[in-house]
């Protein structure tokens, strides 16, 4: 609201319930035209005269009346007036004062349809659309879009604009501000019907906004003829030529750029010259664009513009803010419970002490929490007084009080009571303040919390971040070759890897993929990223840590090498092996569903998907990093790109998406020719893919199987467990520490229903996976069968003879 009391905007008429003139009688219009017959005067005998000659150019004489764009542009498109020989005429002109009045014969309809745009102005007057917005915008619940729309249009109209545009800033995920366009270039009062520049011609306004986002700085372009970028003989629609610019940044309250604003070509008046935007028009443009950005950080700004707002519509003489303090219950009759008063009159602001002023009007407001009105029983130098409540609209509190007091009428000498009019204004405007207050305290509270999220990531990325020295002694040994790791082979096993051998085989899969080289890495940042992504794993946790995710990325390394490798392109292979190593990050022994129902803040945050969600946003903040930054060679679009695939990939570690999709995947698999080419295709290859690499320590040679199925059991009953402590219910099957007898049995199932069909339809060259699936699906068995012979129990055998008929299904494929 800081552009709300400037002296180009004509005032509100005082009858809230309806417009300035409708229904207006003559001796109202007398009695207005007798207050201002300066202006009376120098109108009519310009009205007078259109009829037969055209009226001479208004000059500026030493007195009179001070005019306003809005009362300017009455005044000339009331047709057929002539037009003026300046474009627009400024504040503080004077129209002439010794003039003879004409004999007009719809002289009483002329004035009321006068009157209905104008009336006299004083400084501290607002703007009418910012007050249609405060009346009618606290019920108003329009998009973002619609409210630029209404301050665009507005501020077009006043600066005489014959076109404007807007855009808003958008956030790119590494951090680089864009321009995303709002509303395009359009017609003043056109806003929906298409643009008016040419494709060139829009590139130059886009080129200007970027400018200007860039800068800061608003731009005013007064000529675009001597620019020949603005090729003046190029096309336009509709005949639309841009002769003048003007733009100007929208900030918000940290001065930082959100959104960029232009107006094109000022209206011409008939002369033939050629109009510009002045630096009045570029005050005007900017104070307007506050209402889509300027927020309330201090509670006693907001109550001041409050005051300041009320004033000039109410004609108060004074107006005080009493402030309640927080801890006190009011009672009625008790001593004030004021902290602070706020005082205000037309001319001055200051911090009054409690007992310089009488609190009991306001107390009994406080206590009652309506409106008073005692303009009929003041006594003494209090005239007229009114109080109202502000309130919180979240708790009902009353957080402060406002109080109008002493009228002044007409006649300043003289005071008159408030009004149902003056009353509803105040409540209204007690509204808005209590909105825009809670706003305010939100927009702190986001505040702190956003720089509390910043000393927590500096925090943990400090902690996150290996030691120089690990840095150091990873980036100067010697990488064992791929074959001595045993890193293409399938049946590859971490268990006993030494931990600095574990990132070194990391290191080596990066460079046998010639991932370093063709991407631009410095090895120093892989070495650093490489040793942060194995911190990002919990130690705690027995099974989803820094060996799955080795063993995850293994597997993905092992298919690509066995795979022809033209099937991915490079930046699709890049995106694949840092999604596996990256799929599990803070991983927390956990599922989605007790996180859930546990009501975490990871649930709270994502929705669905939840731990996904985390490991992705960990992996970015790792890749961010300083000193990790191992994409930082890429171009900008690959970089968007890769971060793209990387998230898509994470997701898809979900079991609940597999699911989902595995059915489209199967469908396309068994086709005889599948080309992959189409991009959806190709995701969903990728997305199979990363599932069958992190599932893939079932197809591990059965040593290793047996004891990672005594990891996941570990961590699936210590959830089991939980779930029965907090929650009071019996865990899933698979989740409950009753059925640890039944681990072979319900292993069976898992290989059934999710790994073997997916390895089943993978590529030839992945056969590896698929054989050690079934071996390990026999070996389980096997311990089932035996689990049967000793517990002998009817239901298992049943349910038992259904695996079996099941492997007798998968013999032939064998």
């Amino acid at each position: 609201m800081g552009w709300f009391f400037s002296p180009l905007w004509s005032p509100r008429s005082k009858a809230r319930s309806r417009r300035f003139g409708d229904g207006m009688r003559s001796d109202q219009v007398e009695a207005w035209l007798d207050d201002h017959s300066d202006f009376t005067r120098a109108y009519f005998l310009r009205r007078a005269s259109t009829g037969s000659n055209p009226s001479p150019p208004i000059s500026a004489p030493p007195n009179g009346w001070i005019i306003t764009v809005q009362m300017y542009w009455a005044i000339t498109h009331l047709a057929p007036l002539a037009p003026p020989a300046s474009p627009f005429l400024p504040v503080g002109l004077f129209l002439p004062s010794v003039l003879a009045l004409p004999t007009c014969p719809s002289l009483l309809n002329l004035c009321i349809l006068l009157l209905q745009r104008l009336q006299p102005v004083d400084r501290d007057e607002g703007c009418p659309w910012m007050m249609e917005l405060l009346r009618g915008g606290l019920s108003w619940m329009g998009s973002v879009v619609e409210l630029c729309q209404g301050a665009v249009l507005h501020a077009g109209e006043l600066l005489a604009a014959e076109g404007s545009c807007l855009s808003l800033v958008k956030k790119g995920c590494g951090g680089r501000s864009t321009l995303e366009e709002v509303i395009a270039p359009t017609a003043l009062g056109c806003l929906s019907e298409g643009n008016i520049c040419s494709r060139a011609h829009l590139e130059l306004l886009r080129g200007i906004m970027g400018c200007v986002l860039a800068t800061g700085s608003p731009m005013n372009l007064k000529d675009t003829s001597e620019d020949p970028r603005f090729d003046s003989d190029e096309d336009q629609p509709s005949g639309f030529k841009i002769r003048t610019v003007l733009s100007v940044p929208i900030k918000n309250h940290r001065g930082e750029v959100v959104g960029v604003v232009v107006m094109i070509n000022k209206r011409s008046f008939g002369d033939g010259s050629v109009s510009v935007f002045t630096s009045m028009d570029e005050k005007v443009l900017s104070n307007h664009m506050d209402v889509l950005s300027k927020e309330h950080h201090s509670f006693e700004v907001l109550l001041s513009k409050m005051a300041a707002t009320i004033m000039p519509f109410t004609h108060a003489q004074y107006c005080t803010i009493f402030i309640p303090s927080e801890q006190t219950s009011v009672i009625a009759d008790e001593v004030c419970c004021f902290v602070r008063l706020l005082q205000f009159s037309m001319s001055f602001y200051r911090e009054r002490d409690i007992s310089d002023i009488d609190p009991s009007y306001a107390l009994r407001t406080l206590v009652t929490m309506e409106t008073l009105n005692m303009s009929e029983s003041c006594q003494g130098s209090v005239k007229s007084l009114i109080c109202c409540p502000v309130r919180n609209e979240r708790s009902e509190n009353v957080i402060a009080v406002c109080q109008l007091m002493n009228k002044r009428s007409r006649d300043l000498d003289d005071m008159e009571a408030f009004n149902k009019y003056d009353e509803r204004l105040l409540e209204d405007l007690a509204v808005y303040c209590g909105l825009a207050l809670q706003y305010a305290q939100a927009v702190q509270i986001t505040e702190e919390r956003r720089a509390s999220i910043e000393v927590t990531q500096e925090v943990l990325a400090y902690h996150i971040t290996a030691a120089e020295q690990e840095i150091q002694a990873l980036q100067e040994a010697t990488v064992p070759s791929a074959e001595s790791l045993h890193i293409l082979d399938f049946h590859f096993s971490d268990f006993g890897l030494p931990e600095d051998l574990t990132t070194q085989a990391t290191i080596r899969m990066f460079l046998d993929l010639n991932l370093v080289q063709e991407f631009n890495m410095d090895y120093k940042s892989l070495c650093q990223w490489v040793l942060t992504v194995r911190r990002g794993y919990r130690n705690n946790v027995p099974y989803h840590n820094w060996n799955h995710a080795l063993s995850t990325a293994q597997s993905m390394f092992a298919m690509l090498m066995a795979t022809d490798q033209t099937i991915f392109s490079r930046l699709e292979i890049l995106a694949l092996m840092i999604a596996t190593l990256n799929h599990d990050l803070d991983h927390r022994g956990v599922s989605n569903s007790y996180i859930e129902r546990s009501q975490q803040p990871l649930a709270q945050l994502y929705g669905h998907s939840s731990l996904e969600n985390h490991h992705y946003n960990l992996c970015l903040f790792i890749l961010n990093n300083t000193g990790s930054q191992i994409l930082s060679g890429l171009c900008k679009e690959d970089h968007r790109t890769v971060l793209h695939m990387i998230k898509r990939a994470i997701l898809a570690t979900d079991l609940t998406v597999y699911m989902e999709r595995r059915s489209e995947f199967f469908s396309l698999a068994k086709k005889s020719r599948v080309s992959w080419k189409s991009e959806k295709q190709r995701e969903l290859l990728r997305s199979m893919l990363m599932t069958a690499s992190d599932l893939s320590a079932i197809t591990k040679p059965w040593p290793e199987q047996k004891r990672i199925a005594s990891l996941v059991a570990m961590e699936f009953f210590a959830q089991g467990d939980k779930e029965k402590e907090e929650f009071k219910i019996k865990p899933i099957d698979i989740m409950n520490r009753e059925n640890s007898t039944r681990l072979p049995y319900m292993q069976v199932e898992y290989i059934d229903e999710i790994c073997y069909p997916l390895y089943k339809v993978l590529f030839d060259t992945c056969s590896p996976l698929l054989n050690g699936c079934k071996k390990n699906r026999e070996n389980w068995l096997h311990l089932a069968e035996e689990a049967v012979e000793d517990n002998s129990e009817n239901s298992s055998s049943v349910t038992l003879e259904t695996h079996k008929n099941n492997k007798e299904e998968t013999q032939p494929e064998e």
